[in-house]
């Protein structure tokens, strides 16, 4: 199992996780409750319950470099271009936009 934490500008908004060949995408119940709280994107509105599916959200492989930079996080890694959840990790926590995504540590990962 690999998860991400999701922030919008800068705030704790949810977690994306990978388990299983299944992506899931949930909001925290903290972030809900800010007055200022808005969706990462359309397509996942605010609310409670998670948000399930087969393949990486499109919003978030979107989030993903193309091009020239994406040759460069290939080459220096051992990443496969099929690994889109790998990609995400390594490349978007500092990306354009409002969304940063940031690699969580889980329980039994090497440090």
């Amino acid at each position: 199992m690999r998860q991400a934490d999701i922030y919008r500008k800068g705030v704790f908004a949810g977690v994306l996780t990978e388990d299983g060949g299944e992506y899931r995408f949930c909001y925290d119940d903290v972030y809900l409750m800010r007055d200022d709280a808005r969706p990462v994107s359309l397509t996942f509105p605010l609310q409670s319950e998670a948000f399930v599916s087969p393949v990486l959200f499109p919003f978030f492989d979107g989030l993903i470099p193309e091009g020239w930079l994406l040759d460069i996080a290939l080459r220096n890694t051992d990443i496969s271009i099929l690994d889109r959840m790998s990609l995400l990790l390594l490349c978007c926590k500092e990306c354009i936009g409002s969304v940063s995504v940031v690699s969580r540590q889980n329980i039994g990962d090497e440090v």
